[in-house]
């Protein structure tokens, strides 16, 4: 991994993307979406202070483990911008998420438990799915497939059965 001398205080977008492992498209993206910040040169390079290596290592893990990048751009807000997030800060962000990735965790462990079913039953039972229809919620409306034949209700995590161009006349 390149080093970069302590006495340099910015890094060009070159530098960021070697350090960090980012690619220079993924960093322009992340300034975009607000997620890092650069000033600019005289002749408009972008610089980015030396933090924005944690900020990015940061973003990228979020990413790994789904977290959406408005809530990732909501939790960089809270830094502070003239010094370098410690521990401390990284672990008060992270922990707001627990819960939400505890949830996915529950869910992935579901469609893991049920994958075999679901593949076998060819999405023909779905008042019986485990995945589309958990605890048989919808099986209460009666039988066959009324997540397709009731237009604009809502499945059970929360889809619209209305999506398709003829939906929307």
């Amino acid at each position: 991994m390149p080093q970069i001398p302590e006495k340099i205080h910015e890094l060009t977008v070159g530098q960021l993307s070697a350090r960090s492992g980012a690619a220079v498209s993924a960093l322009h993206f992340y300034e975009a979406k607000g997620l890092i910040n650069s000033s600019r040169t005289t002749g408009n390079q972008r610089r980015y202070t030396r933090d924005t290596l944690r900020r990015v290592a940061f973003v990228r893990a979020a990413q790994r483990v789904g977290i959406p990048l408005a809530t990732v751009r909501e939790a960089l807000a809270e830094l502070p911008e003239e010094r370098t997030p410690t521990r401390e800060d990284w672990a008060r962000l992270s922990e707001a998420w627990r819960s939400e990735l505890d949830e996915r965790i529950k869910q992935l462990n579901r469609l893991r438990d049920h994958l075999t079913d679901c593949i076998g039953c060819g999405c023909l039972s779905l008042s019986a799915c485990v995945l589309s229809n958990p605890d048989d919620v919808v099986g209460e409306r009666g039988a066959g497939s009324r997540l397709m034949t009731e237009p604009g209700q809502r499945t059970p995590r929360g889809r619209r059965t209305d999506t398709g161009p003829e939906a929307r006349d």
